[in-house]
């Protein structure tokens, strides 16, 4: 993670404008748009590492974008802008909502989590991991949900359409190389991942129908997260220990 760089006085953080602001170190390293194995297997370390290194950390945020928070982003997108989006996709949204709404755990380990961890957040040296960036979501929320985020992230291409196996139990091993998942996290995965899709699919969703053509910033598709909320919906044997062990 970037260090922050103080001033003559020890300062971190000034004023620029008018608004807070501070120099980070540069990092070494490079995103990677098609990460191999063994990049995986790094990044889920590194992730573990970072949760190992946070269980003591004592400030607190809560998460923005957290299981209360998907229904209101839904709403707000209305039931028309979904289906203009894809047909169908109120409904499934809808329905996401009310199943985790009624099963989302609220007993695992907290810690201060990434809750943003796609591959373009990772800067890798070969396989290594340089540095991990872009801590703007970062909260207090269940590590095992930072593991779902971070594997619907990394374990599909861009589409949504094609899962891969072997990126997915790199990653997953890598984890618990590090900080291995409790019995209940571990069942709590498929929930977990249906989450972090439903969140990814909502707020794509509202920045889809809400961000102006003119806009410096691009679109992204809600329907490649709706496809991974249905494939993990579908198949949350790919969570079983003997699958990634």
């Amino acid at each position: 993670v970037p260090q922050f760089m103080s001033d003559r006085k020890g300062a971190w953080l000034q004023n620029v404008a008018g608004r807070p602001a501070c120099l980070i170190e540069f990092l070494d390293g490079v995103s990677v748009t098609e990460p191999t194995a063994a990049q995986a297997h790094a990044t889920g370390a590194a992730l573990g590492q970072m949760h190992k290194a946070l269980a003591d950390f004592t400030l607190s945020r809560p998460n923005s974008l957290g299981v209360s928070a998907w229904r209101p982003l839904a709403t707000r997108c209305t039931v028309d802008g979904l289906e203009s989006i894809a047909t169908g996709l109120s409904a499934r949204v809808f329905a996401e909502c009310d199943y985790l709404e009624a099963h989302w755990p609220n007993d695992l380990p907290v810690a201060a989590i990434h809750a943003d961890l796609f591959p373009d957040n990772v800067l890798m040296l070969g396989d290594k991991v340089g540095g991990l960036i872009d801590f703007y979501f970062a909260c207090n929320d269940l590590m095992a949900y930072d593991v779902a985020v971070t594997h619907a992230a990394w374990c599909f291409d861009a589409t949504g359409r094609n899962f891969n196996a072997e990126i997915s139990q790199a990653l997953l091993a890598g984890y618990e190389a590090v900080r291995p998942l409790s019995a209940d996290e571990r069942a709590a995965l498929p929930l977990l991942a249906q989450g972090a899709a439903l969140r990814f699919t909502s707020s794509r969703a509202y920045d889809w129908l809400n961000t102006p053509a003119d806009a410096l910033v691009v679109r992204k598709d809600p329907m490649a997260f709706a496809r991974r909320l249905q494939f993990y919906a579908a198949n949350p044997a790919i969570f079983d220990k003997g699958v990634f062990a």
